[in-house]
């Protein structure tokens, strides 16, 4: 596993904005400008606080095989929950494609350099 996972989050990062810069432009929408800006705070907090509680206490963080997968779940949760609220509450967006294209971009980066 080694080096390849912190560059993770650098890789989603910067894919996400690269990404939506093409697709979406200048024409950022935000979530908290919407009626589901507590919504989206609660849930990335729980999804952060259950992650957080899951590696300290529950994983074997020595088994590279378990954080292989923990990783890869990780990302499908916090993307795909980000997604599903940008497509119910930016509906005139398109906001959640740069999250799922952001998404696949993170599993397939997991796929080659992490497994």
């Amino acid at each position: 596993m080694g080096i390849s996972t912190p560059f993770l989050a650098l890789v989603v990062s910067i894919a996400y904005i690269i990404v939506s810069k093409l697709i979406v432009g200048k024409n950022k929408k935000k979530i908290s400008e919407t009626a589901g800006e507590n919504i989206q705070i609660w849930g990335l907090l729980i999804i952060g606080i259950i992650g957080i509680c899951s590696v300290f206490f529950f994983l074997d963080i020595f088994n590279n095989n378990v954080m292989k997968w923990f990783w890869l779940f990780f990302l499908i949760l916090t993307l795909g929950f980000q997604s599903f609220l940008e497509w119910k509450f930016l509906k005139d967006s398109k906001e959640y494609v740069v999250s799922l294209i952001v998404l696949m971009l993170g599993l397939i980066y997991i796929l080659i350099f992490i497994f």
